[in-house]
């Protein structure tokens, strides 16, 4: 009676959960994507089958997989499962369960593998309670996180696990479990008389963004909204574009503004600007805006890369990159977005010069860690009382008394150049005018040494 109640109610819990529970994978095989570490002889599927899994972090976006493959693994090696989730648990909870897994394995030599998920929600303290247990192998540990391990998680933790970086479900993968859940007459709608466009189905798999419980939750949302009744076929549903798009409405931008997407997508903006794709760098500036990027952050980095990554080569770079600041600051959203488009272009399209960049480097570090040098007493300041008894500023010479604007005068006092500037853009008339600079002041000193 006790066995045929405790089914009675897992039938009710399976009847209330989400399509994109049910249809999770139930075996290895059926799983999809992530192939470049689950794939036929690759590193995870040689762990698994050869029964040496080790304590894991798995690393990647929403709906990608992360809980489904450590259940799977869990399966496939016959080991008891653990569940948590690192925003709902404590230190007590995660003791008890250690508790349980060290007498388990002591009494019947069954070993456990603790999913821990949100992993990079628990503290440094808190992750220090797993570390003895999991480097004794009392259990296995499947960390889950949507943030940077290397940032998130402990150091000696890290170096006990091997970690695996899960990639977003490509469209075809995407649009192939769309078709699964269609047909599964189990657990998905297999038994329901459904007509889909593939339009419909496109657009799912496209605005997901790769997160496959995304796009089954759009196909149940249809679904269970009825869809648009087929004129031909009172019982069947038909699902065509206009059902899919208003099912999954916008799709969420996965931007954490203190998380990984904040910097690699600012990283891939800057690289793209320096790479001279306008095309990319306009991308990626969408991107941040759509998520809600601070546009002054944007107009920043904007600045930054006027001078470190153009500088001399077109001077007007800054100008520029000042001006979209001051007008982004004033104006905010949405205008903003037509003033940073601008510049970002603009940045993108002028020649590129590190040169200045690398001259301050150059010279902070002999500052920082070189003898440091003296002010020639030439170049000292001589406008006080008793300047000349010191000698400062005897013998200088002013640039304006030169009928060439320059004079031949040491203003450094060590034999340095910090300052290499390229042939690109305006940088070769730089170039030219350094060159110009080594000739002979008085033209009949130059016929004198030929």
């Amino acid at each position: 009676m006790t066995d045929l109640w405790t089914e009675r109610r897992e039938k009710v819990l399976r009847a209330v959960e989400p399509l994109a529970v049910r249809m999770r994978p139930r075996s290895l095989d059926q799983f999809v994507g992530q192939t470049h570490f689950l794939g036929s002889g690759k590193l995870l599927r040689r762990m698994l089958e050869a029964d040496r899994i080790t304590s894991v972090v798995f690393y990647g976006p929403p709906g990608c997989g992360k809980t489904t493959l450590a259940e799977l693994i869990a399966t496939y090696t016959d080991r008891h499962y653990e569940r948590a989730n690192a925003a709902a648990v404590g230190v007590s909870d995660i003791r008890a369960v250690l508790d349980d897994a060290k007498r388990r394995l002591q009494d019947n030599q069954t070993k456990t593998i603790l999913f821990l998920d949100e992993i990079h929600r628990f503290n440094r303290a808190q992750q220090d309670v797993l570390l003895s247990d999991v480097e004794r192998g009392i259990i296995t540990l499947i960390g889950a996180t949507t943030q940077n391990p290397f940032f998130s998680i402990n150091s000696p933790l890290i170096s006990r696990s091997q970690i695996f970086q899960f990639e977003p479900l490509t469209e075809p993968d995407v649009a192939a479990l769309i078709r699964c859940a269609l047909t599964d007459p189990e657990r998905g709608y297999g038994k329901q008389a459904i007509n889909i466009t593939d339009d419909a189905v496109a657009h799912w798999a496209t605005a997901c963004d790769g997160d496959a419980r995304r796009a089954l939750t759009a196909l149940e949302t249809a679904v269970l909204s009825g869809g648009s009744q087929s004129p031909d076929d009172s019982n069947t549903l038909t699902i065509d574009i206009d059902v899919a798009v208003e099912s999954i409405q916008r799709k969420a931008i996965d931007y954490d503004a203190t998380g990984d997407a904040h910097y690699d997508i600012i990283s891939a903006f800057i690289k793209s600007m320096r790479g001279s794709d306008a095309d990319a760098a306009v991308y990626w500036l969408a991107r941040m805006l759509v998520a809600g990027e601070d546009p002054l952050f944007i107009a920043r980095r904007i600045a930054i890369l006027a001078s470190e990554d153009i500088g001399n080569a077109d001077p007007r770079a800054i100008t520029v990159a000042a001006s979209a600041y001051t007008i982004t600051e004033r104006i905010g959203m949405p205008e903003c977005q037509l003033t940073l488009a601008q510049a970002a272009i603009y940045m993108a399209t002028a020649p590129k010069s590190g040169a200045s960049a690398q001259a301050v480097w150059a010279a902070m570090d002999d500052v920082k860690n070189q003898r440091t040098v003296p002010v020639p007493k030439h170049l000292r300041d001589g406008h006080y009382p008793g300047a000349k008894q010191f000698g400062h500023a005897a013998g200088y010479r002013s640039a304006h008394d030169s009928e060439r604007g320059c004079v031949d005068q040491e203003y450094l006092g060590v034999d340095k150049q910090y300052y290499v500037p390229t042939d690109r853009g305006y940088e070769q008339r730089i170039t030219q005018f350094l060159e110009w600079l080594k000739t002979p002041e008085n033209p009949t000193d130059a016929k004198e040494e030929q």
